[in-house]
């Protein structure tokens, strides 16, 4: 028996039971004592009794027979917390499994080990909350894991796991891949479906994996894809991404590279480092660069905004009672959206969402692949509530009682002057723009894909200072074995360290 966890991926673990070199009881055992010795806080909740039952009889002739797995703790399991975590829904159990966990157990095989700390309600790329605390990266103590999926990049770049879920709303899942040297892939919209509670705003939010290779995300995306008759949006089953890699001629295809795509300011080197990358991927595959620009209007706020409406819905019957137990952005969010969000902003956001599909449409009139940067910079620090690297205005009135209520009495004579003047939000809105950039561009990087809905892959691409930078390349809609190809060129050439060096 091994003292230490799977380093590799989830698909050799699988290998390693089949061949004898390794049993998934023995596995679970080294992954509890890793996970019970980790300073990382990577999990909210462990329910071991059952890992150890599951494992005991584990079938290794499915695609994840007996892998230890996360589950990242916006994903619904009968019988463990529900929180979305927050400190509002500490004691809510869930009544029932979503499908893509479902589906991982029954169809995959798969040992869930416990649920992975999250941003709270997914609605921030931090990896800190008032439930859990703070998770930290792997690569260095003290710095941020990005989010939402925090605990699922920090366990599977750990060493804890070798496999966890992830969902994607806004860059979710390849914000903290690119923070922590994972493979971060995006489907396109409704490759996975997102049952129960298939909300149609933000119509957004896809459902994959954090994974250590391409071959785990092709073949995870293989057991958990295919439509539900809850999830409308849910796309038919894909023949297999697996059995598809390598075998896509890459050669030819072109590429334009927008590393600022959005319009982001990337930290220093960081647009250096990754034209190293990019030169190295088109020398390893043929493919051909093409001069691109696009032009994406500015519609975080707008769409961020607009996206509290399924956040009422859970806690409306709760407001403003517990703006308390919230993290402060969340909250603010909601007094912004209440005070501010109309008529008027809907139509903006939706003007501006057309605008952003035809600026797409037209990149990929020109090239197969739009090749962009997955964040800013290196992973920032840990407690930072926000990924601005400066305090911005809105961190200062959050920073203590008095600047809460004072914004939230701007707000109240906002809410009144949009009664008589409705085009006074989207003044306000251009205007704190303008105060402090920042608002709009946590996210930009990677939330195109999410609001055009094409498929979007972060994938590994060194480190700077220390550490590691994301790749991302973006492909037209239904293009996702193709991107798996790009990927699995990028992998080949130049290979990743599975998990961080710290957790040799």
């Amino acid at each position: 028996m091994s003292d230490s966890p799977w380093l590799g991926d989830a698909c050799s673990l699988v290998d390693a039971f089949r061949a004898g070199d390794r049993s998934p009881a023995e596995e679970l055992e080294a992954t509890a004592a890793a996970i019970d010795s980790s300073k990382l806080n990577a999990f909210s909740h462990l329910d071991l009794d059952t890992a150890r039952t599951l494992a005991q009889s584990a079938d290794i002739s499915k695609p994840f027979g007996g892998v230890p797995t996360g589950i990242k703790e916006l994903e619904s399991v009968k019988g463990w917390p529900n929180t979305e975590a927050s400190l509002l829904f500490k004691s809510r159990i869930a009544d029932r499994t979503g499908v893509m966990v479902e589906r991982l157990r029954s169809d995959g095989g798969v040992v869930p080990v416990g649920l992975t700390t999250a941003s709270e309600f997914g609605g921030l790329n931090v990896s800190v909350t008032k439930l859990n605390g703070v998770t930290h990266n792997p690569w260095q103590h003290g710095r941020t894991v990005g989010g939402s999926s925090s605990g699922s990049a920090a366990a599977v770049a750990g060493g804890l796991v070798p496999l966890a879920t992830g969902g994607d709303g806004g860059g979710s899942i390849r914000i903290p891949a690119g923070y922590t040297g994972l493979l971060g892939m995006k489907g396109t919209f409704g490759r996975i479906p997102r049952s129960p509670h298939a909300f149609s705003r933000p119509n957004t939010v896809v459902l994959g994996c954090t994974a250590r290779s391409v071959r785990d995300a092709a073949r995870y995306f293989d057991v958990c894809g295919g439509p539900d008759l809850e999830d409308p949006s849910a796309l038919p089953k894909h023949e297999s991404f697996e059995d598809l890699l390598s075998t896509h001629d890459l050669k030819g295809k072109t590429v334009g590279v927008v590393l600022d795509l959005g319009g982001v300011a990337l930290e220093h080197g960081v647009a250096e480092h990754l034209e190293h990358q990019v030169t190295e991927l088109l020398g390893a595959t043929g493919m051909k660069r093409v001069d691109l620009t696009i032009e994406i209007p500015n519609f975080a706020a707008h769409w961020a905004m607009g996206n509290m409406s399924t956040l009422m819905a859970e806690i409306s019957d709760q407001w403003p009672g517990c703006a308390g137990d919230l993290t402060p952005e969340i909250a603010l969010g909601v007094y912004l959206s209440r005070s501010l969000y109309n008529i008027e902003i809907a139509g903006e956001a939706e003007f501006r969402r057309v605008r952003a599909y035809e600026a797409m449409a037209n990149a990929f009139r020109k090239v197969d692949f739009v090749v962009a940067a997955t964040n800013p910079g290196p992973a920032f620090d840990a407690e930072a509530r926000t990924s601005n690297p400066d305090p911005s205005p809105v961190d200062r009135f959050l920073d203590g009682d008095a600047g809460l209520t004072a914004l939230r009495g701007v707000l109240g004579l906002a809410r009144i002057g949009s009664s008589i003047s409705p085009r006074l939000p989207n003044k306000l809105i251009e205007q704190s723009v303008k105060q402090d950039p920042g608002l709009n561009t946590m996210g930009a990087l990677t939330i195109i894909s999410n609001v055009y809905g094409n498929p979007a892959v972060s994938i590994p691409a060194g480190t700077i200072r220390g550490l590691p930078i994301g790749l991302q390349v973006l492909a037209p809609h239904h293009h996702d074995a193709l991107l798996f190809d790009v990927a699995l060129a990028f992998e080949r050439h130049q290979p990743w360290p599975l998990v961080a060096p710290a957790n040799p």
